[in-house]
């Protein structure tokens, strides 16, 4: 794996963002699907606490869903997700355009203002007419999906609290703030994309207190996660505090950065962004259905607690503390490690290959050293987020590493069964006819 030290990048307001979007390269470019999720992103950042940890990305998966169906409309290279227009035409980036717009306006609607500006000026410096018949088609799709979506559980008005318990290795709210689950267990009921029900790949239970395993990784996490006092080193420092940033926002960033370098049309483009948002989805949804079915105590707790778990390889420190502040949900799994494999499952299967130059760019720019990491294999960067959790002392490593599997079974899944070619005589496996066709070079 390359690493190097690149500058920090910042997050711009729509205006810097409208600025660079409509710039020479994103008009030569034109990969409205790209550019898009950009602006989406935008407007889960802008609306702050309303979608807390990463159930922001629900709405862009909602948002691609809609592009997808759009562009494929018009381009007809893959099986529609929901909506079909018959005989659609136009510009595929007319139709991006305004599926998207329809999408966060109807996400976001106290930002429909600036979105709508955003929106006009992407179609002038594009040179499309509000007479383009693309438009009217990604009109349509996004009502499409709107609909489907419209009683999927996502952000209740009112969510009642939930704090755990306090049995022996059950979670309850951690110092120093004593949150409340949240996002609370309603996230893990809300309706999937892909998969059939929000527990189709529920994982195995988490190690029992008193078995080896749980020694082992209970001493691992105690040993090179505490705040003080750790075993940790410079570079595994690093790493933790590298992927403390928000996944929503790194892996989006991801994604536009290969889509970039490997993408070259937008029908291809509107089939990764959906399968990659959706799968990402699926697995959050997974992940959340796991914690509030195991409501499993974090490593503050359990190393607060350690001369009461009945296991004597576990020595109690009531002082310990974790390096970054615990997230205000239980341990098992781990949200990070699902949203990064389900991505990583995806771009594999994609294309083909898990041995991929790429970079990825924190946005945890106060403490970081290197800003951005360089990888060369998909794997690399999924077992850095496993090692990372276990150094921010947040997650134990079977916390980590179940929640990677799941990740990888539900961008399985997603690719196998949906938005395949037309005329797909492969379904549910890898047809040679996809845009990657290439083996994988991993050894």
């Amino acid at each position: 794996m390359k690493k190097s030290m690149k500058f920090k990048n910042t997050l711009s307001v729509f205006v810097v963002l409208l600025a660079v979007i409509v710039g020479s390269a994103y008009s030569v470019r034109a990969d409205a699907v790209s550019d898009w999720n950009a602006i989406g992103i935008q407007a889960v950042l802008t609306a702050g606490s309303a979608r807390p940890g990463p159930s922001g990305n629900i709405d862009i998966a909602v948002m691609h869903a809609a592009i997808y169906d759009a562009v494929q409309a018009i381009e007809r290279d893959y099986q529609p997700y929901y909506v079909d227009i018959p005989g659609a035409t136009g510009s595929p980036i007319a139709a991006t355009a305004k599926a998207a717009h329809d999408v966060l306006v109807n996400r976001f609607p106290a930002q429909s203002a600036a979105l709508g500006v955003t929106y006009t000026n992407y179609l002038i410096a594009n040179g499309i007419l509000l007479t383009d018949p693309g438009i009217p088609v990604g009109a349509a799709a996004a009502a499409g999906i709107i609909a489907l979506r419209s009683c999927d559980g996502a952000f209740p008005a009112a969510p009642p609290p939930f704090i755990g318990g306090t049995g022996i290795g059950v979670w309850r709210p951690t110092p120093p703030a004593n949150s409340p689950m949240n996002p609370g267990p309603w996230l893990g009921q809300v309706t999937p994309f892909f998969l059939t029900r929000p527990f189709q790949f529920r994982s195995p239970p988490p190690p029992s207190l008193t078995s080896r395993q749980y020694a082992r990784d209970y001493n691992e996490v105690k040993r090179l996660g505490a705040l003080t006092g750790s075993d940790r080193t410079p570079e595994q420092t690093d790493i933790a505090q590298f992927y403390a940033g928000n996944f929503v926002v790194m892996m989006n960033q991801l994604v536009r950065n290969i889509a970039a370098a490997r993408v070259d049309n937008i029908s291809d483009s509107s089939r990764l962004f959906a399968l990659t948002s959706m799968a990402q989805v699926d697995t959050m949804i997974s992940v959340w259905n796991d914690k509030a079915y195991y409501v499993f105590w974090r490593p503050l707790t359990a190393i607060h607690n350690g001369h009461l778990d009945g296991n004597d390889r576990t020595d109690q420190d009531a002082t310990w503390n974790s390096l970054i502040v615990n997230p205000p949900y239980p341990d098992y799994g781990s949200g990070a490690n699902g949203f990064s494999s389900s991505t990583a499952g995806v771009l594999k299967n994609f294309f083909r290959r898990d041995r991929i130059d790429f970079s990825v760019t924190t946005t945890n720019t106060g403490p970081t050293v290197q800003d951005t990491r360089d990888y060369d294999r998909l794997s690399d960067m999924a077992q850095d987020v496993v090692d990372a959790r276990v150094y921010l002392g947040i997650h134990f490593r079977f916390a980590d590493e179940v929640s990677r599997t799941l990740g990888y079974k539900v961008a399985d899944f997603g690719y196998e069964n949906y938005l395949r070619p037309i005329n797909d005589h492969c379904h549910g496996h890898h047809c040679d006819d996809d845009l990657a066709g290439q083996a994988d070079d991993k050894p």
